[in-house]
């Protein structure tokens, strides 16, 4: 079985947005523990919120890499064509 997904290069936005969804829950869920710990005061509370922020700078690497290699996937020339005009001489320009 061969999924392109996996390959480097391929999907790389589908690849940024799922590592864009476990950063935010990883967010969401340090937040509520790091609360919860000043809270409580329950000691797997701590540990929950610094395995979260470890993941949460995981996973925004994650997102930064994806985006850079879509960046350096798409065409530097997007199609648009800059046209210079070439000057002309006008008859009052012209030595007599």
């Amino acid at each position: 079985m061969q999924l392109d997904v996996l390959k480097p290069g391929t999907s790389e936005g589908l690849k940024a947005g799922v590592h864009a969804t476990a950063l935010g829950l990883a967010v969401v869920m340090g937040l509520y523990n790091a609360a919860a710990w000043l809270r409580r005061r329950e000691p797997h509370l701590a540990v929950n919120a610094v395995l979260y922020a470890a993941l949460l700078a995981w996973e925004q690497m994650q997102v930064a890499h994806h985006l850079a290699t879509l960046r350096a996937l798409r065409p530097v020339d997007d199609g648009v064509m800059i046209v210079v005009p070439k000057k002309t001489r006008r008859p009052t320009d012209v030595a007599a």
